[in-house]
């Protein structure tokens, strides 16, 4: 006969009489860990994975930029695809972090202070459906919920023209045809077309021009990393197609209440949607786009308390590693689950700024909830359920990795305070590489209309400093691409 053991505790955290010393320490019931010592902890992670840039740095991601916007100019200007006057959407953190909603199996793996100190993820819309007099024909009789197949058929035959080799077709019975637009295809144009842009560059390199150290194609996300200086920026680019206004299978979500009631108006939450190149786990990957957030994302994330967003930072940073193999978590489930947290909880509860420790343990509760229960729904559209193609196998193997965690959250944290302490010694050391070789930096440029001067290197420190992991839209026509538009939430620049 098998008896239960008795939950076992950590030598670390000492004896209960040693505990009991002090009365006004608040402790984590199920770890025994103090509340101040994981708040410490949380503390000091954010120090070391929030890097401080210097004016060399901030110019460098300003180049870096820079070389891709016009990159993107030319990309448009070899077969007029791309919409002439452009939006970009340009975010902080690779795809890999979760920053929008894509889960694909092909990502390579790339490694922070090993191959790229900061990474970004470009939206960049191939068609731009502004106008709420076009007809859009969003098809979604053969997608999972919050997938859909988009048909070009009501589209202007110049369109078509432009696009129908990226398009799969389906010819009807009464004689017409039906031109679905492809992410797959899109993405196969997408990534010669950058290939090709990149090769003409290469052709005629400048001084202080970035090296274009890799150029992946990670399914439908076209991967570039940049060395500028001593700095390696990656870049994931992903063609989207981008919307103004809302879609009718969210709809219902905008009738409940919300968090960020009072504090942004919902003209800002529903200013635009996209369909990024992702597929459902049973749809067709050559037809089927997911709706994508992250322009409302972008909103909802200034009613976010700071220590509530360290502690996801925190949580985010565990579970990449942990929950990797075999593939079921990402950090965007994370994202929801915050998201949602924010909807159930009080404002004033959210608000506290020495709670960091008490968000933590609370995503990674909710977070082994829905693993245990196959159900997460999505923010926007709560009736897709993110987890529901989950084996009980894989969603019990994490559940028990989390549990793992929630038994000795210090010590997690600690290791993962010692991964970014190890890629920013990494960083360091390619940055002393970098300046013993004498490799091209933007400032190294000889005269001229380009040389930087002290005032934009501070003008540029002081957007990077005081804008840490906010989102950046860009504007830009590629007739002029030396003077890109950029706005950091609701300011331009």
């Amino acid at each position: 006969m098998k008896t239960m053991a008795a939950p076992a505790l950590s030598g670390r955290t000492g004896s209960a009489g040693s505990l009991g010393n002090s009365p006004t320490s608040t402790l984590d019931f199920r770890s025994a860990a103090r509340m101040e010592d994981l708040n410490r902890l949380i503390q000091e992670f954010s120090k070391h994975d929030q890097r401080e840039y210097d004016d060399q740095r901030a110019l460098e991601i300003h180049t870096a930029k820079d070389f891709i916007f016009s990159m993107l100019g030319m990309v448009q200007k070899l077969d007029q695809k791309l919409p002439v006057a452009n939006e970009y959407l340009l975010l902080s953190g690779g795809v890999r972090e979760g920053v929008v909603d894509m889960d694909l199996d092909e990502l390579s793996v790339y490694a922070r202070g090993t191959d790229y100190n900061m990474d970004f993820t470009l939206l960049v819309p191939a068609l731009k459906l502004h106008d709420r007099n076009q007809p859009v024909t969003l098809d979604m009789r053969h997608s999972a919920l919050g997938h859909s197949w988009l048909s070009l058929r009501l589209f202007d035959e110049g369109t078509i023209n432009k696009w129908k080799d990226c398009c799969t077709i389906v010819d009807h019975i009464n004689g017409t045809t039906n031109y679905f637009f492809s992410p797959t295809l899109v993405a196969d144009w997408f990534y010669q077309s950058i290939s090709l842009v990149l090769l003409e560059v290469q052709k005629k390199p400048q001084r202080g021009m970035p090296r274009v150290e890799k150029v992946d194609r990670n399914g439908t996300i076209i991967s570039v990393i940049l060395g500028v200086g001593s700095s390696r920026m990656l870049y994931d680019i992903v063609p989207v197609v981008s919307f103004k206004g809302w879609p009718a299978v969210a709809q219902s979500w905008l009738m409940e209440n919300h968090f960020w009631d009072g504090k942004i108006t919902e003209e800002e939450v529903i200013s635009g949607f996209y369909l990024v190149p992702a597929c459902s786990y049973k749809g067709r990957k050559e037809n089927e786009w997911r709706l994508s957030f992250a322009r409302s994302e972008v909103q909802l994330k200034k009613c976010i308390s700071s220590s509530l967003m360290q502690a996801y930072q925190a949580c985010k940073a565990i579970i990449i590693k942990l929950l990797s193999r075999p593939k079921a978590i990402s950090p965007y489930h994370l994202r929801s689950i915050m998201l949602w947290a924010c909807d159930r909880l009080p404002a004033n509860y959210l608000a506290q700024d020495d709670f960091s420790a008490h968000f933590l343990l609370g995503l990674i509760d909710d977070l082994q909830h829905c693993l245990v229960n196959k159900m997460c729904p999505n923010y926007f559209i709560p009736q897709c359920n993110m987890l529901e193609h989950l084996s009980d196998e894989t969603a019990m193997l994490h559940a028990r990795k989390l549990s793992s965690v929630r038994s000795d959250p210090a010590e997690h944290l600690r290791t993962t305070i010692e991964h970014a302490k190890a890629a920013n010694r990494l960083t360091v050391e390619v940055q002393w590489r970098g300046s013993s070789t004498n490799l091209p930096s933007p400032q190294s440029d000889a005269g001229g209309e380009n040389q930087p001067d002290d005032r934009l290197a501070k003008k540029l420190q002081q957007l990077v400093t005081e804008n840490p992991g906010k989102s950046i839209s860009v504007f830009i026509n590629p007739d002029d691409v030396t003077r890109p538009h950029f706005r950091i939430d609701d300011k331009f620049f």
